[in-house]
């Protein structure tokens, strides 16, 4: 857990993505987030988390739908919401934290 920590306590915002490769939703999201990661360049980090591979970690934050996108500034979380979402509007959450 303390590896994650290190990931969020860092001063540009983060933005978590939790999926699985067996959700339809979660892999759709996939060009979406390569857009938003693009488009935001070095002012932002996006982490993509499997809750296979992490099931502690998805547990602890209460990952239920999927995929849940989690956003965290300074390692504080700002913003969460599950189910698809389109890039503009990610792009939008957070640059609202830049």
């Amino acid at each position: 857990m303390s590896k994650f920590g290190e990931l969020i306590d860092v001063e540009i915002p983060v933005l978590l993505d939790f999926y699985t490769e067996w959700n339809d939703q979660s892999t759709a999201m996939h060009p979406v987030l390569r857009d938003v990661a693009a488009a935001l360049g070095d002012k932002a980090k996006v982490i993509k988390i499997d809750v296979d591979k992490n099931k502690e970690l998805s547990e602890a934050l209460r990952v239920k739908g999927l995929p849940t996108l989690i956003s965290y500034k300074d390692g504080e979380m700002k913003w969460r919401q599950s189910g698809e979402q389109d890039a503009n509007t990610l792009i939008g959450i957070i640059q609202e934290y830049l």
